[in-house]
């Protein structure tokens, strides 16, 4: 399985950070974050495009492609105090799921057994299957928690009569075993899907999905301290998985089911962030992202920036920052 560089598109890494191979043992052990290209919507049941998702997240910004973003309110260097790597895209053919979901499987499960957190781009949500469950496979099985943001559940059972598609692969980790059921939560929910089969389905898991109207009458950071809570009883580690489409369509319209009433994207980034400042994660991914719908490159800046608070609070707890920096800027860390 070697490094294939860009699937679709020019050969580049996230904003400028070395390129590694897959295949090297040595530079995965010595990265803390290995980026992993996941270009694939062959999960899609509405609009594609999210094929051009790595793509796009990785170069969109208006900054230098040098591998340094020192973030102003941490006072911490998101590819510099984290050892970050870029591996490429995994070759996923798109007719062919079932062999490109496995293929990224074992990258993920590679970059994970090296020691290191694999951040995946995506392509659509079909590939959170492959990715928690690399993880899981490192970590054990039902030792790794889920905190998923999304409009959609994404618990299906059968698609187009497949058991693979980017609306089912919550129940697909869950019914392995893989992740369990009751530490499970998704955040920010909203719309006309799921119907009540599969609703009933997630009660029986014991899910916790907090929907948009319960964040609007709680607070987003009041249900994430009962979340954290929930996901670090009796389970190792987290992993993050962020479908563009939790944000409003205002605010991320390139998206392949866009559901309005979402949370604005200073609350997924703020959210982002605490969670990787709080909580040990263990993956990450970000996903849905689809170009050709996009307007301005607007929801490519949030995705990428999405990676960077991510980041940016992996390092936090890397050089040992347990308190929100006060004070000027130019005061340092």
């Amino acid at each position: 399985m070697t490094r294939y560089g860009a699937q679709f598109g020019p050969e580049i890494t996230f904003l400028g950070v070395p390129a590694v191979d897959v295949e090297d043992a040595a530079a995965l052990a010595a990265a803390d974050v290995v980026v992993v290209g996941a270009p694939f919507d062959g999960g899609t049941s509405h609009r594609p495009g999210t094929r051009f998702g790595p793509m796009a997240i990785r170069q969109t910004d208006y900054l230098p492609q040098d591998g340094s973003r020192p973030h102003l309110a941490l006072r911490v260097d998101a590819l510099q105090d984290v050892a970050v790597v870029d591996m490429g895209d995994v070759e996923m053919p798109p007719g062919e799921i079932e062999r490109a979901l496995h293929d990224l499987e074992d990258a993920v499960y590679a970059v994970a057994s090296a020691g290191s957190v694999p951040l995946v781009l995506g392509g659509d949500h079909s590939i959170a299957l492959p990715d928690a469950t690399g993880v899981a496979r490192h970590l054990g099985f039902g030792r790794v928690s889920m905190i998923h943001f999304d409009a959609h559940a994404d618990t299906g059972n059968i698609e187009f009569g497949s058991l693979y598609g980017h609306g089912q692969p919550m129940r697909r980790l869950i019914e392995s075993g893989a992740l369990r059921g009751d530490r499970f939560l998704q955040i920010g929910l909203r719309g006309y899907w799921p119907g009540p089969e599969t609703m009933k389905w997630m009660a029986d898991q014991d899910m916790r999905s907090y929907e948009m109207t319960e964040i609007g009458r709680r607070g987003l950071d009041t249900c994430l301290d009962e979340a954290f809570e929930i996901a670090m009883d009796d389970c190792d580690a987290v992993f993050l998985s962020v479908d563009i489409d939790v944000c409003d369509p205002g605010h991320a319209p390139g998206t392949g089911t866009p559901e309005p009433g979402g949370l604005s994207s200073r609350q997924l980034l703020d959210a982002v962030r605490r969670i990787c400042r709080e909580l040990p994660v263990a993956g990450i991914d970000v996903v849905e992202v689809s170009p050709p719908y996009d307007h301005a490159e607007i929801t490519a800046y949030l995705a990428n920036r999405v990676c960077l608070e991510a980041l940016s609070g992996l390092a936090t707890r890397k050089v040992g920052i347990t308190h929100d920096p006060a004070g000027p800027l130019l005061e340092g860390r």
